[in-house]
């Protein structure tokens, strides 16, 4: 029986296709690669399907990573590809640059995905992350270092505290506490601003009274708080004064003193002696 002419090209387009899949299968085609981690196809890798014997494709290191050697290529041969020779290595991110006042513990390293942490000086909070991450794109995570501050010393009544700024003290800074005339301080006459607040508070100032506050002593000089002077008068006479004052005043020139004279035994060369009392 003979075939028709149509019969035989039907026949021989069968056979032509059976032979390309028996060359192609013969020949062979390679899989789409597989990676690692820290590599990735080339874009004009990704957009291929096929990858017949002899292909070349480029590897390139992973987001995050950046290429230590090695070209990164790679061809089919013989169905399968060949072993990549591309090294990849993790982005250092290196040294953050630091805020005033500000340091950071790169213990943990500071490649990609590194995490370190941000540490402010004494007297300093964090405003902010307290932590900085190296990216593919460097380190992400923004702070400050800012100082503790407090409020504005309180007005003691009866004195004064010495800060005189319009803004609020910082940490470290002192208030000193000072009375007016006649008027004692009770408390520590200075403090401190710490964290957020003072170490003590505030002194206060009482009136100073005589049961309480003055004392009898004999001067010897203006700044002693227990002196005693003597004057000669003459070679045969000796002047003894005694004042006295409160523990918060100092004698000053001009003081009015009431004094009394006695005069020595007769046996003995003349002599007297002045007493003055303050404030009498």
């Amino acid at each position: 029986m003979e075939l028709l002419p149509e019969d035989n090209l039907k026949s021989n387009l069968l056979l032509l296709l059976l032979l390309h899949l028996f060359v192609g299968s013969f020949a062979g085609d390679c899989p789409k690669p597989e990676v690692g981690e820290n590599m990735v196809l080339s874009e004009a890798a990704l957009l291929k399907n096929d990858f017949p014997e002899g292909s070349k494709v480029l590897l390139e290191c992973a987001r995050g990573y950046e290429k230590a050697s090695g070209s990164g290529t790679i061809d089919c041969v013989d169905n399968k590809w060949t072993e990549p020779d591309l090294n990849c290595k993790k982005l250092d991110c290196g040294q953050p640059k630091p805020e005033p006042h500000m340091s950071f513990n790169t213990s943990g390293g500071t490649v990609f995905g590194s995490r370190i942490k941000v540490i402010c000086e004494e007297g300093y909070w964090i405003l902010g992350t307290s932590f900085k991450h190296c990216y593919a794109t460097g380190w992400f995570g923004k702070a400050t270092c800012k100082i503790f501050t407090c409020p504005k010393p309180a007005e003691v009544k009866n004195g004064k505290n010495s800060w005189i700024a319009d803004t609020v003290p910082e940490y470290g800074q002192v208030i000193n506490f000072t009375c007016n005339e006649g008027y004692v301080l009770s408390g520590s006459k200075n403090i401190t601003c710490g964290k957020t607040k003072y170490d003590s508070p505030p002194p206060q100032c009482i009136g100073a009274t005589t049961e309480d506050n003055i004392k009898t002593s004999i001067i010897t000089s203006a700044t002693a708080t227990t002196q005693q002077e003597r004057t000669t008068a003459s070679p045969s006479a000796t002047t003894v004064i005694a004042r006295i004052f409160t523990s918060i005043s100092t004698p000053q020139q001009g003081d009015k003193f009431i004094t009394f004279e006695k005069k020595a035994p007769r046996t003995s060369e003349p002599s007297s002696t002045t007493t003055s009392l303050k404030g009498i």
